[in-house]
């Protein structure tokens, strides 16, 4: 087995408020696939390794490249593999160890030691995306079709934790959802839920600017909170929607999902908050609703990139900010002010 090293640019967070883009020395392997990155989307839990040096329990111990919705082009190939050099591919940054009990009965997102790119979880840290090159293993790489734009395929992963999250609903064939957050993973959710039948797709959000974006993606119908009565009739003969899907994380807005989710309906947990909240569980009990989280995803990536690839959804609505690396620290800040950015990405 021989070891291979290239120089690459590299933005790296070290801690709060302290990001940097560095040229570092890679090392790969004969087997590893190595990929030339093209651009990557800015996702939440960047945003809060720049912010607070943490996301969640993942606590910044060294640096570590951030990113992990990223889509390139295959640079270096292991002898044998279905890859050829110049292929286009959008990489899964999910590494399941695939022989604990959760991998062997297919729930890989659950693995406990789950190796995500872009994750501070372990340490060492897994490196994620946002660097000239990266490597991955030939399962990661998801080949897809020249012709579909790389800003395009670069929202597979988002829109993989969206397919997850509808397909943790069941069927939504004739049903009448609603998204509680408007965010990019709600406004993906909410397309996600049309392309999966749903008769209706609601939106909801304190922001007009998120409503308006989910109206670009599909909405049927939006209703801002604040606004005083605008929930009034979707709460009424014990609640409207067959589907809830939340997606903010709000305390405020997971106790809300039991009124409008009507008896014997679900609600879909995906937006990630305080760690408890107060939930009307007698409401919940008496009406029987199904309450259910979704985290990450498993082979719906490979589904969210044939989606991307053959346009039966279009993210671009989303997209609200193209950056260079250098600009990373700038292209952070921008992403996470929610009156003005969507999601951004950053071009190599």
């Amino acid at each position: 087995m021989s070891t291979h090293t290239v120089s690459c640019k590299a933005c790296l967070a070290y801690g709060e408020k302290d990001v940097r883009v560095e040229q570092r020395e890679l090392e790969y392997q004969d087997e590893d696939v190595l990929v030339k990155v093209d651009r990557g989307g800015i996702c939440g839990s960047d945003i809060h390794y720049y912010q607070h040096g943490r996301a969640g329990m993942s606590v910044l111990k060294h640096p570590m490249v951030i990113g992990h919705e990223f889509v390139g082009v295959v640079s270096r190939a292991p002898a044998g593999s279905n890859l050829r050099v110049g292929q286009r591919v959008a990489v899964n940054p999910s590494r399941p160890c695939n022989h604990c009990e959760f991998c062997l009965e297919g729930k890989q997102n659950l693995c406990s030691t789950m190796r995500f790119m872009g994750s501070a979880q372990f340490n060492p840290h897994v490196n994620g995306g946002f660097s000239e090159y990266v490597t991955a293993t030939v399962e990661q790489c998801i080949p897809y079709d020249d012709r579909a734009e790389a800003k395009v395929m670069a929202f597979a992963e988002p829109l993989a934790v969206a397919i997850h999250a509808v397909n943790s609903a069941g069927t939504l064939v004739g049903n009448k959802v609603l998204v509680i957050g408007a965010g990019p993973i709600g406004c993906l959710i909410l397309a996600a839920a049309l392309s999966a039948g749903a008769s209706e797709a609601v939106a909801c959000d304190v922001s007009d600017r998120c409503l308006t974006l989910a109206q670009h993606m599909g909405a049927t119908a939006t209703f801002n909170p604040m606004n005083e009565g605008s929930a009034g009739s979707y709460q009424q003969n014990r609640g409207y929607f067959d589907v809830v899907f939340e997606a903010s994380g709000s305390p405020a807005a997971i106790k809300s999902t039991v009124a409008l989710t009507r008896p014997a309906g679900t609600v879909v947990q995906v937006g990630m908050g305080a760690a408890s909240v107060e939930y009307p569980v007698m409401p919940m009990l008496v009406k029987e609703i199904r309450w259910v989280g979704s985290f990450r995803f498993i082979n719906e990536f490979d589904t969210a990139v044939k989606w991307l690839q053959d346009g039966r959804i279009n993210p671009l609505p989303l997209l609200s900010g193209e950056y260079q690396p250098e600009a990373i620290e700038s292209a952070l800040i921008a992403a996470a002010d929610k009156t003005l950015s969507s999601k951004v990405q950053i071009k190599f």
